[in-house]
C-alpha cells in the first residue's frame, strides 16, 4: 500500500506593516532580497525532499506573515520544485492564506496562474466596529471586494470570521452569519474569540474593560452556528471549520488526522516519520542557517510512541469523524483513561462505535476540558 500523501507548509514571514498577529517586529520589512529568499526556501524544501522519498504531495499551504505578498514567481518556483522532488497528486490542493486588502487582492490572478487553486481570506468580521476592535486594518467594504476578486480567481475559496465578541448579541451574530453564508463559498472557518495570556485582550479583561460571553451565552452562539451552517449545506467537520461535502481543507485534515507534513521557512513546524521539526523563528537566523547548513532546522526531536499517541488523539477528536483508537494504539499505547471515557460516553459527551471515538454535539463545546480529563497521565 502506498504511503499517505505528504503535506507541505511554507511560511513567508514578512508583513508590509505591523499587524497584531505578528509574533515579533522583525516580520516587518520595507524591502526583501527576493532572489535570496526564493533560493533559501527552495533549499529548505529540497532538504525535506531528501528525507521523505517515495511520497506524493497532497497539499501545499502558503502561510505567514503575508504570503499573498510573496512574488508569484517564487510561488511558482516552489510549486514546481515540490512537483519535481516528490510529484503532485492529481488533485493536489494548493492554498494561499491572504489578508483581505486591495493590494493583496490585486495579485490573486497572478498567484492563481502560478498554480494556487485555493485561497483562505482573513475577513474576521462583517462589521466595521468589530474589525476596529480586533485591530484589523481593512474595512468590510475592502474585505468583500477582496472576496469578490478571490471568487473570480480561484475555484475554491474560504474565509474566516470571529464571533462571541464583547457586546455582540446572538441576534447580531445570526445576522452576520446569514450574510456570510449568502456568499456561497465552499468553506468557512468560524472561531469564538478566546482571551490568550499576554495579549491586549487579556489586559483589558483583567482591568474589567472587556467582558466576553459567559459559558451559557457561548454555548447558545455555538449551537446557532452549527444549526445555521448545517442548514446551508456547510456542516462542521471540525470544531470551527465548516464545508460543503468535498470542500474540506485537505491540508488541515492532514494535521487533524495526524499524517506527515513538512514545514519550510522561518518558524515552520513539521511532523515526519515520528519526528517533530522546528525551523528557526527569526528570519535572519533562519536565512543564516540555510546558508550554513542547507536547511533552517533549529531542532528535530524523535517523538516517543506515547507522545505520538497523545498528539493523534488530541488532534483527531477535534474532527466530527473522531479517531480510530486502533490506529492510536498502534503507536504503542492507548493514552486514555478508560473509566473516564466510559463515564463521558454514558453522559452523552462522547460516542464510541467499535474502535472509533468521537465527541458528540453536546461534547464538542467542552472538548478541551474533556481532553484534559481523558488523556492518561
Amino acid at each position: 500500500m502506498s504511503p499517505d500523501p505528504l503535506a507541505i507548509y511554507i511560511h513567508w514571514p514578512f508583513c508590509v506593516s505591523k499587524c497584531p498577529y505578528c509574533d515579533f517586529n522583525s516580520h516587518v520589512r520595507d524591502a526583501v532580497d527576493q532572489d535570496r529568499w526564493r533560493d533559501a526556501l527552495l533549499a529548505d524544501l529540497a532538504h525535506e525532499a531528501v528525507l521523505t522519498p517515495g511520497r506524493r504531495i497532497g497539499s501545499i499551504f502558503f502561510g505567514g506573515g503575508t504570503p499573498s505578498l510573496m512574488p508569484p514567481a517564487t510561488v511558482a518556483a516552489l510549486i514546481e520544485a515540490a512537483d519535481r522532488h516528490w510529484g503532485l497528486a492529481p488533485d493536489c490542493e494548493i492554498t494561499l492564506e491572504a489578508n483581505p486588502s486591495s493590494v493583496e487582492a490585486a495579485r490573486f490572478a497572478d498567484v492563481a496562474a502560478a498554480g494556487v487553486n485555493r485561497v483562505s481570506l482573513g475577513l474576521q468580521s462583517l462589521d466595521d466596529a468589530a474589525l476596529a476592535f480586533l485591530g484589523r486594518a481593512h474595512s468590510v467594504a475592502e474585505g468583500l471586494g477582496a472576496l469578490d476578486t478571490a471568487q473570480a480567481a480561484f475555484a475554491r475559496v474560504s474565509f474566516d470570521l470571529i464571533y462571541a465578541l464583547p457586546g455582540r448579541s446572538l441576534v447580531a451574530w445570526e445576522s452576520e452569519l446569514a450574510r456570510a453564508l449568502s456568499f456561497r463559498t465552499g468553506h468557512l472557518s468560524l472561531y469564538q474569540l478566546t482571551i490568550e495570556p499576554g495579549t491586549r485582550f487579556a489586559t483589558m479583561a483583567a482591568k474589567g474593560d472587556l467582558t466576553i460571553p459567559d459559558a451559557d451565552a457561548a454555548a447558545d452562539l455555538f449551537e446557532a452556528t452549527q444549526a445555521m451552517t448545517a442548514a446551508a449545506g456547510l456542516p462542521a467537520y471540525e470544531i470551527s471549520n465548516h464545508a460543503r461535502p468535498g470542500e474540506e481543507s485537505r491540508h488541515n485534515l492532514t494535521y487533524w488526522r495526524y499524517r506527515d507534513y513538512v514545514g519550510v521557512g522561518p518558524g515552520a513546524h513539521g511532523r515526519r516519520g515520528g519526528h517533530a521539526t522546528f525551523r528557526r523563528k527569526k528570519p535572519e537566523n533562519w536565512l543564516s542557517a540555510v546558508d550554513r547548513n542547507g536547511h533552517g532546522i533549529e531542532a528535530e526531536d524523535a517523538l516517543m510512541p506515547q507522545e505520538q499517541a497523545v498528539e493523534a488523539l488530541l488532534m483527531g477528536l477535534r474532527l466530527h469523524e473522531g479517531v480510530d483508537l486502533s490506529r492510536i494504539e498502534a503507536f504503542g499505547a492507548l493514552p486514555v483513561d478508560a473509566p473516564r471515557v466510559d463515564r463521558l460516553v454514558s453522559e452523552g459527551l462522547l460516542a464510541r462505535d467499535g474502535n472509533r471515538l468521537r465527541a458528540t454535539d453536546a461534547g464538542i463545546p467542552v472538548l478541551e476540558a474533556m481532553l484534559r480529563e481523558i488523556v492518561a497521565a
